[in-house]
């Protein structure tokens, strides 16, 4: 298919259907690559979405009285027609998000196991026995599926958060209305094509496609909405996070990050580099994740620059399906614009550039920045690019005080020989996530997932989404 002249075209999932937007509107998807058309998608308005939800609401009587071994079959089927649609899947990666090939298939891999994580919750929704001080009484509390479950999925990773969220609501007995980003709304339509598929009922899992900034209200302040999960900027989280105080809707929110990497003097630098470089370089830096803050140890200070200037300045930017390509094209222009001016911020308030800072097309070289100073934008705010800043501290304490100057508190990581100080700090700085010898890029279908602050609000994961998606009920029985 030539995607320049022949274009997808993309609908919402209702109720089962396959349906174009109420007024028949589109709007075009662009390879982030050279901003080439990609597809058209329904552009969903208010009707749409409220469509949606009255599906999922009319679907989950039904559907929340399916059997554990039901959701397993199915879900379990989503995982097998995932793997046969795996280079679709990866294509759509490589070319509606910009994917270089090795994350593709990282996220590809990662997404299979989610969903096969998620199947192994559909038999661990139980409650317990309670003991009771009224004699002759049974007590116990039941958990049972919370109802209708938004999901709202980011442009970055959305193969990996659409198979954790969705297939952990799924699990668990609920049903789904899904607003995916705009940027990434195909990948989101394959995913439906596949629940579909697999045999889930008519209703279970619905999708509407369009923008957030014109729908998500839609969604999120739905009084027929019983939980929403959302990922993506912390502006936009904490208008969520209003709307849904508003209709005391439970929420888990995962928002962004300005995630602190440490660095000891008694590190192995041989061993620290490469995964320095993956923390900040994979995906370009658009990861909420990333370590886009690290403080190095005087002793090894000017190697550590060295060494990563070295790095960065060999980093693949050559053809996105080529395995040893790294460098992702910033998705947007938006966000293009917005990595440019925390760079030139930075240079214009005498920060140095020590590798990188160009642009090559839609894709900002690996950037590396001395000398950035509170005033400067990038020292707090996240840039979401290729695009870090490298400080000396003279002692572990300064480090761990640094690390925790920020209102954000996603993950954080430390290197060093010492398990005193390693466990330490992972036990006071105030991330939820920290990583000892290893990058703050790191995730897993099971661990609870999620950050404090700024960062968001709850964590996703199988056993956190179980609790979180699901409600006790106490019931006595009088014998």
């Amino acid at each position: 298919m030539d995607m320049k002249t022949d274009l997808k075209a993309l609908q919402h999932f209702i109720g089962g259907s396959w349906v174009d937007a109420s007024e028949h509107a589109t709007f075009d998807v662009l390879n982030p690559l050279d901003d080439s058309p990609y597809a058209k998608a329904a552009r969903g308005d208010g009707g749409d979405m409220r469509k949606a939800v009255a599906a999922a609401k009319t679907a989950f009587p039904g559907y929340k009285e399916t059997t554990p071994s039901q959701r397993e079959r199915w879900l379990l089927r989503v995982a097998e027609l995932m793997e046969e649609r795996q280079k679709e899947l990866v294509d759509c990666l490589i070319d509606e998000i910009g994917s270089p090939f090795q994350k593709a298939m990282f996220e590809f891999t990662k997404g299979l196991t989610m969903v096969r994580a998620a199947a192994g919750m559909c038999r661990n929704v139980r409650g317990e026995t309670i003991p009771s001080d009224r004699p002759g009484t049974f007590s116990m509390s039941v958990r049972e599926p919370v109802g209708v479950v938004g999901v709202i999925t980011p442009f970055n990773v959305p193969l990996i958060k659409t198979t954790r969220l969705v297939a952990n609501a799924l699990a668990v007995g609920n049903t789904v209305v899904h607003l995916p980003s705009e940027l990434a709304p195909h990948l989101t339509v394959i995913f439906a094509e596949i629940i579909a598929e697999a045999g889930f009922p008519d209703g279970a899992y619905n999708v509407v496609t369009g923008f957030g900034h014109e729908i998500g209200d839609d969604l999120t302040g739905h009084k027929d909405i019983d939980f929403l999960t959302f990922t993506g900027s912390t502006v936009v989280g904490q208008h969520i996070n209003e709307i849904c105080a508003k209709n005391k809707t439970p929420v888990t929110l995962e928002l962004g990050g300005k995630s602190p990497t440490v660095v000891l003097a008694d590190a192995d630098l041989d061993k620290v580099m490469p995964l320095a470089a993956r923390s900040i370089f994979m995906f370009a830096g658009q990861a909420c994740i990333g370590s886009s803050r690290f403080y190095v140890e005087r002793p090894l200070y000017d190697e550590f620059v060295k060494r990563f200037a070295m790095i960065a300045g060999k980093v693949s930017m050559g053809d996105l399906r080529d395995p040893n390509t790294v460098i992702a094209p910033i998705i947007s222009d938006r966000q293009r614009q917005r990595v440019k001016d925390h760079i030139a911020d930075a240079v214009a308030k005498g920060a140095t550039v020590v590798a990188g800072g160009e642009w090559e097309g839609n894709r900002c070289q690996p950037t590396l920045l001395t000398g950035v100073s509170e005033e400067m934008i990038l020292c707090k705010s996240e840039t979401f690019g290729p695009v870090t800043s490298i400080y000396p501290v003279d002692s572990y304490e300064e480090a761990l005080e640094k690390a925790n100057d920020t209102e954000y508190g996603l993950s954080s990581a430390i290197f060093t020989k010492d398990i005193d100080k390693a466990f330490h700090f992972a036990r006071n700085i105030g991330a939820g996530m920290c990583h000892i010898n290893g990058p703050t890029i790191h995730d897993e279908a099971h661990v609870p997932f999620g950050g404090n602050g700024e960062s968001g609000v709850g964590r996703e994961g199988t056993d956190a989404d179980l609790e979180a998606m699901t409600e006790l009920k106490w019931i006595t029985v009088q014998l």
